[in-house]
């Protein structure tokens, strides 16, 4: 693609062929990359002034000033905020600047500068501003809230939120400033024991800091033994023992939930309050739902009080009922979704098993609600959706698409300058710079988010240049439109179709699960290595490929379209066939491991939507039931007739040990 030369960051640009500027760009991305020590500092500067005049100069300017930017004067910043206005680049030198200055606690240049911040989603920038108003309004019951709920949402050692939650303590430098209380003891031992829940033990040892510095080395002691801790002579008579207690207890059922619930019940249950049991038989009875184990409700049970459960808490305990022995648990699955969030309540996965607990209960009442709730819910756009669709006796059709964009539609899309700099970054490389830009201009340019139509020129522009996942990204947030063709494109139709019935696959779980895999980018890579349109790793592309008779094949092949598709077809057919031709269990194994998704399919016989729901890895549980959906929307684009996603899903149990494994060494 030609190189763009743009006047300024917002205004019109002309093409103007320029490798050596890419050339320029790229190595000032890795530079970057590379850290923020004088010599990469030193090198950014020597090479910005090449890149004067090209499209990606924004991204230049951007890189050189953030590498030096504490040694950075407020007039530079100020300036580059001037040159380069209306562009992600100055919003995300703003947001880099927010965060400096709360470092610094400069709160007047703090509070100037934070009006002008655009995308204003940092939960850290949002904790220092709460933390000005705080000082110079005084606390007020929302503020403290929204305090609260960051703080506690917080999953890394950040300054902002620790430090607005210290000045809020009832204890601390904020009292008396206002009748308004603050944050108690309470909050920071439910900091902690969801610290130490999630493994984040220093984030723990810091929130127990606020209230009982002295119980520091306790704390270190509860969380690396909890057992010998638990063990040993604790006396649990003031809060901050009987909180220790708990916070072994959680950790003890991280690794043992069966062991922890023991020493609960023999020991620890009669020293500790209420809402302390409550919790920690909570912590227990997840662990234990994750486990997939049959005792989970009866530790739920336990703890009586689901108002003191987080919501995962409930999520679990929800899990656990849908798939009790004997069948769903359906009074249990409503009482678990009525104390969640509101927010959590409106995901479509509580929507939909809550309208489904409804119908199941009996009441003409409760049946109304739920038929309403499952009509609210019903679309062709996601898992649940489609199974409401099914519940309500119709099957999954394409809508209707759009009306055609027009020329000035189109236009407007090719000519934005952040869609330019965004797709022209995405082609010669620098694809993580490119999709930031393309989110924040196609979401946060304009007050709002762009409209449904110029979302559906973007996405379509992305489509024309071959960009499928900001294609398909871009299409999907349309609320009204549904462009079926953006949102489940079929690029290299030929190959693959041609390539699955081959060797006996459905195309449309083809086409499903690469669309979850890698969004179609070619040169996609996972963290953990796996590489290609169909994310296969090297071992498994090794194994796959002697397996499917492919001689001569190296990993360096993997990127290689055709040969990416043969491996990953070849290794979903031969999982398929391990699993029964369940899509379920294929999708579960293909990302997360077939030992697990054998480990995961024990138990009772499942409708696979209460199995796949109960997948004990949050990515996973997400994966499948996408990966689900997406073949069940493409078995309609394919053949053009509707779908059902039930008769894809079917049930999952335990493997017929009459049976032989078709693949007992599947990688």
């Amino acid at each position: 693609m030609a190189a763009l030369v743009a006047g300024s960051a917002q205004g019109q640009t002309e093409a103007v062929p320029d490798p050596r500027g890419d050339a320029v760009a790229l190595e000032m991305g890795q530079v970057f990359r590379q850290g923020q020590a004088a010599a990469q500092r030193q090198r950014l500067t020597q090479l910005l002034p090449q890149l004067k005049g090209h499209l990606l100069e924004p991204w230049g300017a951007y890189w050189e000033l953030r590498a030096r930017l504490d040694l950075a004067s407020g007039q530079e910043v100020q300036e580059f905020f001037t040159r380069w206005a209306g562009s992600y680049q100055e919003d995300r030198l703003r947001n880099d600047w927010l965060l400096l200055l709360g470092q610094r606690r400069d709160w007047t240049n703090f509070a100037a500068e934070m009006g002008r911040f655009r995308m204003n989603d940092d939960p850290q920038v949002r904790c220092y501003a709460l933390l000005v108003r705080q000082l110079r309004e005084g606390p007020s019951e929302a503020l403290v809230e929204e305090v609260r709920r960051l703080w506690l949402a917080q999953r890394d050692a950040e300054d902002a939120c620790t430090t607005a939650a210290r000045d809020l303590l009832d204890e601390g430098p904020g009292r008396g400033r206002a009748k308004t209380p603050g944050l108690g003891a309470d909050d920071v031992w439910r900091k902690a024991r969801l610290a130490a829940e999630y493994n984040k033990l220093r984030m723990a040892q810091d929130a127990v800091t606020l209230v009982a510095p002295a119980a520091v080395p306790q704390v270190q002691a509860a969380l690396a033994q909890p057992a010998r801790y638990l063990d040993g002579r604790v006396i649990a008579g003031s809060k901050v023992r009987k909180e220790l207690v708990v916070l072994a207890l959680a950790r003890l059922a991280a690794t043992d939930p069966q062991e922890a619930a023991g020493r609960l019940e023999r020991k620890w249950s009669v020293h500790l309050s209420k809402d302390e049991r409550a919790w920690a038989w909570g912590a227990i009875a997840r662990q234990a739902a994750q486990r997939l184990s049959p005792e989970a409700l009866g530790y739920y049970a336990r703890a009586g009080q689901d108002a003191e459960l987080t919501d995962d808490m409930l999520a679990w305990k929800a899990r656990a009922a849908l798939r009790a022995t004997g069948g769903p648990q359906w009074r249990l699955v409503l009482e678990a979704v009525a104390q969640m969030a509101p927010a959590m309540q409106q995901d479509s996965t509580w929507v939909y098993w809550r309208a489904r607990a409804l119908l199941a209960s009996g009441t003409d009442a409760d049946k109304a609600e739920g038929s309403r709730l499952l009509a609210a819910l019903a679309s062709p756009r996601g898992f649940y959706e489609q199974l409401a669709l099914e519940d309500l006796g119709q099957r999954i059709a394409l809508p209707a698409r759009p009306a055609p964009l027009t020329p000035a539609e189109r236009e407007s899309a090719r000519r934005d300058p952040g869609l330019q700099r965004a797709l022209h970054a995405i082609a010669i490389g620098l694809r993580s710079e490119g999709v930031r830009e393309w989110n924040y201009t196609t979401n946060l340019a304009k007050p709002g988010g762009l409209p449904e139509r110029e979302l559906l020129a973007a996405a379509q522009l992305a489509c024309e240049r071959e960009v499928w996942d900001r294609c398909i990204n871009t299409s999907e947030r349309s609320r009204t439109e549904f462009d079926v063709e953006q949102r489940f494109p079929l690029p290299m139709r030929d190959s693959v179709v041609r390539r699955a019935r081959e060797i006996g696959l459905d195309p449309a779980a083809v086409y499903g699960l690469i669309r979850q895999e890698s969004r179609f980018v070619m040169d996609a890579r996972s963290h953990v290595g796996a590489a290609g349109l169909m994310q296969v790793m090297p071992a498994t592309a090794r194994w796959t490929a002697r397996k499917i008779g492919m001689t001569g094949f190296t990993p360096d092949q993997i990127t290689d379209r055709e040969t990416n598709i043969a491996i990953g077809t070849g290794y979903l057919k031969l999982v398929l066939d391990d699993f029964d031709g369940s899509l379920a269990l294929a999708a579960a194994a293909y990302n997360a491991g077939p030992s697990r998704a054998r480990n995961w399919r024990n138990g009772p016989v499942l409708d696979a939507a209460i199995w796949a729901e109960n997948v004990p890895f949050s990515e996973t549980r997400d994966y499948v039931k996408k990966v689900l959906a997406n073949a069940t929307v493409y078995a309609a684009v394919l053949t053009g007739q509707p779908q059902s996603l039930r008769a894809r899903l079917g049930q999952v149990g335990p493997r017929d040990t009459n049976r032989p494994e078709s693949s007992p060494d599947l990688p």
